[in-house]
């Protein structure tokens, strides 16, 4: 009876190795449209789409409710409050825009606040006024939560992921939080130029060349390393030319089992699948990939309601796959689903 009370009492786990533990297994709580499926931390989430699609905006918004607090001053913001990181490879990334955005989500939630008071419209005002160094802090905090990166061909992204363990080592230790959500915008930028080079010179012959296979499966290979020391959501954008047909019915998927001993998040894809694009990414990201979103634009435009000539798009859940398809719109403060 004494022995089995001592190995009960044996520590089989440090509290952080607890916490790690709890913190992996909770599922993330993100804003539509990726509320359908939960996501865990070592989930690798593609946004495949055609241009113009919203897929970086729906990146934005995520990062924006990573940053965001649950909880400031009072006033809920819904957020998970930590940091995100944006390694941005289609170098387009508009850091105005994106301040903007996270403005108008916090001005919303202090909107919000007041309203549900009901206070008049003086008071509110006032109210708003004395809110605005307060909101003017809490932007400034989450700036500093936003990490970016900007590369400019495969070399850089692979020196970036090299180097990022550092770095988010050192952004723990100044601001007292960790990554939650690595995003890549977009994870093909730099695939038909790598295409069209038959190898990267180096400067010794007897290292292999590095020829787009190479890259492809060194970069998922990086990815990897980090995610063992910085447990992290991945989300990274693909855009893709979508077929002259599109239907729902024709989607026909057929997976291997899960390869735990290669990676226990990844899911591996056979050849035969069949897409409304054509996939062009190397085997080493598809295998990679363990959750696919498919969002394109439609023709229609909202001519009435709350949402009111803002385009609508389409979300479907490929992998795993959903019978369903998600309507949104795209607005400053967030984005919308539509019944």
């Amino acid at each position: 009876m004494g022995s089995h009370a001592k190995a009960w009492l044996v520590e089989d786990e440090s509290a952080r190795e607890m916490l790690d533990r709890v913190l992996t297994e909770r599922p993330f709580l993100l804003l539509p449209p990726l509320h359908r499926v939960p996501l865990r931390v070592g989930n690798v989430v593609e946004l495949a789409g055609p241009s113009s699609s919203s897929k970086t905006h729906i990146l934005i918004q995520a990062a924006i409710t990573c940053i965001l607090p649950k909880l400031w001053k009072g006033v809920s913001y819904g957020g998970l409050g930590h940091s995100a990181m944006f390694i941005d490879l289609d170098c387009r990334f508009d850091v105005l825009r994106f301040s903007e955005l996270l403005n108008q989500r916090i001005m919303e939630a202090a909107n919000g606040s007041s309203s549900k008071v009901g206070c008049h419209q003086k008071d509110s005002e006032a109210q708003f006024a004395r809110m605005k160094p307060y909101n003017e802090e809490l932007f400034a905090l989450c700036m500093k939560r936003f990490l970016y990166i900007r590369c400019y061909d495969s070399s850089e992204f692979l020196a970036t992921l090299k180097t990022l363990h550092y770095r988010l080592q050192k952004e723990r230790e100044v601001h007292g939080v960790n990554v939650h959500l690595l995003l890549i915008d977009s994870i093909g930028a730099f695939h038909w130029v790598d295409r069209g080079s038959s190898s990267f010179p180096l400067e010794y012959d007897n290292r292999k060349s590095w020829h787009l296979q190479n890259v492809s499966e060194a970069v998922v290979q990086e990815i990897r390393r980090l995610l063992l020391v910085h447990p992290m959501l991945v989300m990274a954008t693909k855009a893709v030319v979508l077929g002259n047909k599109y239907s729902t019915n024709e989607l026909t998927w057929n997976y291997r089992k899960w390869s735990a001993v290669d990676n226990p998040y990844s899911r591996n894809i056979t050849s035969d699948q069949q897409l409304p694009y054509r996939e062009y990414m190397p085997a080493a990201w598809q295998s990679f990939v363990t959750h696919r979103i498919l969002v394109r634009a439609t023709d229609d435009d909202l001519v009435n309601g709350e949402h009111q000539n803002n385009s609508i798009y389409l979300l479907e859940w490929l992998l795993p796959p959903l019978n369903s398809l998600d309507k949104f719109t795209v607005r400053d403060t967030g984005v919308f689903i539509l019944s």
